[in-house]
């Protein structure tokens, strides 16, 4: 087995217990710090993923042991901590063909949500911390945001194009009631009539509806919902901290009654765990006023296809292993394929039927067929501090 794990990865060849799940998935991912022994259910309860192992830059891996006096038992449950991040710009910027935007701003670093699949995760590597429970529950405040953009927006030269939010971490995740980093982002973006696409699936984003609508009344804002399952069990298994089901439908109702355009995004979707819901979640999201719709391919980098495995093997150890064939079905014989143009919605026989599916269901239930373009021409760079005391 430690044949196929090596051939997935292309490294050195790791050997596994012919008994632990993780090597019948041939899941591993090559790295020595990719494997994670789990973290005891009672210390990682409403948490997605299982285990925490080391981020793959770490020189040395971190292990539990148990000293012989019940040390791991007397344990406490994870707690989420969030810690400050001065960054000193707040933009992202992005060449990448196959995406529909250019620049991006992530409030947070990490995510509470906890959705196991989420392909953000290795980014917690490059902070020195784990791709797995760590990175829901180590959290990084972006401090000052809301100056860092008003300073950016008023720069000689700045050419006004959508900023994207939510692409990459959930503006919307619980430490936003406290910490409010994405309403004083978005008070800026308005400010300055600047156009702003949000992607979430947290009910919090009804508390910005007042800024929300507002813009959206000049052309200069839209929401996608994500809407992964209509199942709550599933739901709370895969995205345990972030809304059920049935609260983003309602807040894809409370969006568009309130004048902003809406979409629903079915993101991921998983082979044989919640695609035969695809035509389902685009019918109930179309009748509480969703008006364009999209979904993606399920996307396991790095870290994501260890911890996504050993989270089907506690969950759904009977069809894991169908589960990752499948993936693989739709990623030329791998668990991921980053190529452009290929990573969002994979290749092969099950990926066109996805694809022809979701088509088919979105003519039929009447859903917009060309996507809603952003105001760029009432952008106004905003005073920023400097500016401001300059008239003293």
């Amino acid at each position: 087995m430690g044949r196929v794990a090596a051939e997935i990865a292309g490294f050195e060849e790791v050997r596994l217990n012919p008994r632990d799940p993780r090597a019948l998935l041939g899941a591993h991912s090559g790295s020595r710090h990719a494997e994670g022994e789990p973290v005891a259910r009672e210390r990682r309860r409403g948490r997605g993923a299982t285990s925490n192992a080391s981020g793959r830059f770490e020189p040395e891996s971190r292990e539990a042991t148990d000293d012989g006096w019940g040390s791991l038992e007397a344990l406490e449950a994870l707690r989420t901590e969030t810690h400050v991040e001065r960054p000193r710009t707040i933009i992202t910027r992005n060449e990448s063909p196959d995406i529909s935007f250019d620049r991006s701003i992530n409030p947070y670093r990490g995510c509470e949500h906890g959705c196991v699949y989420c392909f953000a995760r290795p980014t917690h590597a490059y902070m020195g911390l784990s791709p797995g429970l760590d990175f829901e529950t180590k959290l990084f405040v972006k401090e000052g945001a809301a100056g860092l953009l008003r300073r950016e927006l008023s720069a000689p030269g700045y050419q006004c194009k959508t900023i994207a939010i939510g692409t990459n971490t959930d503006p919307y995740q619980p430490i936003e009631r406290q910490h409010r980093v994405m309403r004083s982002v978005l008070e800026v973006l308005a400010e300055a009539n600047h156009p702003v696409g949000i992607v979430t699936k947290s009910a919090l984003i009804q508390r910005d509806i007042d800024i929300l609508s507002g813009m959206a009344a000049k052309g200069l804002a839209k929401v996608a919902i994500s809407v992964t399952t209509l199942d709550p069990q599933l739901a709370r298994r895969m995205e345990p901290r972030a809304a059920a089901p049935e609260r983003r439908l309602e807040t894809i109702e409370k969006l568009a009654e309130a004048g902003i355009p809406t979409a629903v995004m079915v993101a991921p979707v998983i082979p044989a765990i919640n695609d035969p819901e695809i035509e389902t979640i685009l019918t109930r999201a179309h009748a509480r006023g969703a008006r364009e719709a999209g979904y993606i391919m399920l996307r396991l980098p790095s870290e994501v296809r260890d911890l996504f495995s050993e989270w089907l093997v506690e969950h759904y150890p009977a069809k894991a292993r169908h589960v990752l064939s499948l993936v693989r079905g739709v990623r030329d014989g791998k668990l991921y394929d980053s190529t452009f143009g290929k990573r969002m919605s994979g290749t092969g026989p099950y990926a066109w039927m996805i694809g022809r599916r979701f088509e088919m269901a979105v003519e039929k239930i009447g859903f917009s067929r060309s996507r809603l373009r952003l105001r760029t021409d009432l952008f106004e760079p905003p005073a920023h501090a400097g500016q401001q005391l300059a008239l003293f």
